[in-house]
């Protein structure tokens, strides 16, 4: 039923594993004349700065800049726009941001010492980052959500700079972008975007200072400048396209699970939505209402797209294949849409970020519920976590010797070394050992 929307799989069938890997698969769209783009757009402006950089921003983003003076905005501009936009819009960022701030803060780590009978003491120190750029769409597209989520994670950990970039093709600026940025503290804003962007956030110029850090979403020349910059500064993620799974036992409203799909089939036409259920009937349910659904949807020919070509509708034996399923596909979004979900957390290893019952929509989460909504793609579930404080916390290691320490640790350490043949190794250590 409704092959002609969305496929159907079932996980007893002898060749469910070649149809998995098939439906998964997903191979970034970057190609080498990206690369090669890319590769000069920095190396123009490692060398040149901020001229390259009104460079390519007047040639992708249709722009007259002739000064630096002219993609910096003055703060004034943030505060201005957070009056401009209307007092609902106000409230909904403030209190989306009162949440994920709240959320974050429970993520702070603190330094620690202990100290050793002998008077050594080791620790650990947690030091936040001092700049960070992050990088947000702009021109007509609204994602204040993105500010928010990459920008309140920096201020909780401590970060001393924020310093955000934001493309304004045509000149357009979103306001609503704007005054999520004045609500997250954002301390510098820079309207260029591209891959110019992210070679001066990485490389610094005569406008911009030199981050530590990139986060944030971008086109592909976005994602490949990430890539390429990666060591001269670190990044959060190369992301792949949207995903949700979800597991459904079958009592929750077809038209809900539905939509949950439909949330992310949106995005884009790589986006995948994927339901497991055991219940054949329910799954003939939801494709009845996804094919009603999309038919109301503005992005309807995005999302059928999306659906048609890389969403699935598979059935399980029971709760726990569907979750031995999603744990192999690792997930950015898992709602798990059952009875007493909470027993089956033990269970789940691998998901960016789990829904847990039939009234939380994954739509929550990417907006104010309080957790990241940047979430690892393409099964880096696996290894990967959630964008938060500790990504803008460093920690150094604390060792301080007493004189009876560096005796105990001197001869272990000189006949390590010289098992190593390092002599000045083995004599440093020496030095400070006791005569016996």
């Amino acid at each position: 039923m409704m092959s002609k929307t969305i496929r159907r799989l079932d996980a007893s069938s002898r060749d469910f594993s070649t149809q998995l890997d098939a439906l998964l698969a997903w191979e970034s769209v970057a190609d080498s004349a990206v690369e090669a783009t890319v590769a000069e757009i920095l190396q123009q402006v490692r060398a040149r700065g901020d001229a390259a950089v009104i460079e390519y921003t007047n040639r992708f983003d249709r722009r007259q800049l002739t000064t630096a003076r002219e993609f910096c905005l003055d703060k004034s501009a943030l505060t201005a726009a957070l009056e401009r936009i209307p007092a609902e819009s106000r409230q909904a960022l403030q209190s989306a941001a009162d949440r994920v701030r709240s959320y974050h803060e429970h993520q702070l780590q603190a330094s620690w010492q202990y100290q050793e009978e002998d008077g050594t003491v080791l620790g650990q120190q947690i030091s936040p980052m001092e700049r960070v750029g992050i990088y947000v769409p702009g021109g007509k597209a609204s994602y204040p959500s993105s500010v928010l989520m990459n920008a309140i994670p920096a201020k909780v950990a401590g970060v001393d700079c924020v310093s955000m970039v934001v493309p304004a093709p045509d000149d357009q600026l979103n306001d609503l972008v704007l005054a999520a940025a004045a609500i997250a503290g954002v301390d510098e804003v820079f309207t260029i975007g591209g891959a110019q962007a992210v070679a001066a956030l990485a490389y610094g110029s005569e406008s911009i200072g030199r981050v530590d850090k990139i986060v944030g979403p971008g086109n592909i020349f976005v994602a490949a400048a990430k890539r390429a910059v990666f060591g001269q500064v670190a990044i959060d993620m190369i992301a792949g396209p949207s995903e949700i799974l979800v597991i459904c036992d079958g009592k929750t409203d077809p038209d809900w699970i539905a939509m949950d799909l439909l949330s992310q089939a949106e995005h884009d036409e790589q986006a995948q939505s994927i339901l497991l259920s055991p219940d054949a009937a329910f799954l003939d349910a939801v494709a009845v209402s996804l094919e009603k659904l999309l038919a109301e949807l503005p992005r309807r020919e995005i999302a059928a797209q999306s659906i048609r070509e890389r969403g699935a509708l598979i059935q399980v034996s029971d709760i726990a294949q569907a979750i031995e399923v999603s744990n192999r596909i690792a997930p950015e979004h898992l709602e798990v849409s059952v009875d007493a979900p909470e027993q089956y957390l033990p269970q789940i290893r691998h998901a960016g970020a789990i829904f847990l019952g039939r009234h939380t929509a994954e739509a929550l989460g990417d907006y104010c519920a309080g957790p990241n909504h940047v979430l690892p793609t393409s099964g880096t579930a696996r290894f990967s976590s959630p964008l938060g404080v500790y990504d803008f916390q460093k920690r150094s290691s604390i060792i301080f010797c007493s004189p009876e320490g560096a005796d105990k640790l001197g001869r272990i350490a000189s006949t390590l070394a010289r098992g190593e043949g390092l002599d000045a190794h083995a004599r440093s250590a020496e030095y400070r050992v006791a005569e016996d």
